[in-house]
């Protein structure tokens, strides 16, 4: 049986005190391990990722998981491989800050709202799209529940599963309606009723959470959403390889 390696983009800073970071190799070890499923990955920095997005380059992975760490050295280039993602149909996730640029970045290049922000980005933005939380989530856990009918639920389950997060900033009540209304679904939410899941329908897997599911226990056994992105990210090189090999015919 032939294994198919599939080639992930890991869009952030990277640093030794970023947990979620930390977390990567011990992920891609248990895929490999105890799921079959082997990506190769690449660490770009997000001051490179506008370069990597320009060139073509970005579109060539099989997945793209833009990680926490926010403030990015570079909002731009995050906003970049996003955009790459969603409109290539790339394999996407994104997570804690990873989350938030998602939504940033459909705010301002599908859904037209002038002067999208993030606040921790442009504190004196009026109106930011994602701003300070109520109360602060880090080293919090909370329970979250995907909608019916979503790829958040395809992926979690019905019942309700308990994540940790690390964050600050989420999205501005005010902006989701348009948010909904140019496309996207808002498919997970914790007991308040507060957004904490966000997906594209029609696109091949494209996710985005609040919280860190690269944090769930030691690292050995990798949490149902980053084993459904490697899934993804190998059925998308399988289907590359298979219309190469179809061309060379």
């Amino acid at each position: 049986m032939i294994t198919t390696t599939a080639r992930i983009a890991l869009v952030g800073d990277r640093s030794p005190h970023v947990k979620s970071h930390t977390r990567i190799p011990l992920l891609l070890d248990a895929l490999a391990s105890r799921d079959g499923l082997v990506l190769d990955a690449y660490w770009i920095q997000t001051a490179d990722a506008g370069a990597e997005a320009a060139s073509g380059a970005l579109a060539r992975f099989d997945a793209v998981w833009v990680l926490p760490g926010s403030p990015y050295a570079s909002e731009a280039g995050v906003l970049a491989a996003v955009r790459v993602a969603r409109e290539e149909g790339i394999p996407f996730l994104g997570t804690c800050g990873g989350f938030q640029h998602a939504l940033l970045e459909y705010a301002r290049n599908v859904c037209g709202i002038t002067g999208a922000a993030h606040a921790e980005h442009d504190p004196d933005a009026e109106d930011p799209v994602i701003a300070p939380l109520a109360c602060s989530l880090v080293g919090h856990e909370g329970l979250v529940r995907a909608e019916p009918g979503s790829l958040a639920e395809s992926v979690l389950g019905a019942e309700r599963s308990l994540e940790r997060y690390h964050c600050n900033y989420g999205p501005a009540p005010r902006h989701l309606p348009a948010l909904e209304a140019g496309g996207l679904r808002l498919s997970g939410h914790d007991e308040d009723g507060q957004v904490r899941m966000a997906e594209l329908p029609g696109h091949p897997f494209f996710l985005a959470s609040l919280f860190q599911p690269e944090l769930a226990g030691d690292g050995t056994k990798p949490h149902p959403i980053v084993k459904a992105l490697a899934a993804a990210a190998v059925a998308h090189a399988a289907a590359v390889r298979a219309r190469g090999a179809h061309a060379a015919r």
